[in-house]
């Protein structure tokens, strides 16, 4: 099964950390980075799409994307 996350934030190093940590879990980054200047707050915000191939198994909406194996 494959499973999908998009990972957003601040345009700061938390957000690196963020992607970072994803990446030495096992998800695999997914597109291009997206980045859209967040008025309301006055900063950049980033998105980054991740994915990761996992066992077969029943997909679960309840089950946080991070638990499966």
């Amino acid at each position: 099964m494959h499973i999908y996350r998009l990972l957003t934030g601040p345009d700061d190093s938390s957000f690196c950390h963020k992607v970072t940590k994803a990446l030495t879990e096992g998800w695999m980054l997914y597109g291009q980075p997206q980045y859209q200047f967040d008025a309301k707050d006055g900063v950049m915000k980033c998105a980054q799409a991740v994915t990761r191939e996992v066992e077969d198994q029943p997909y679960d909406p309840d089950k946080k994307l991070t638990d499966y194996s």
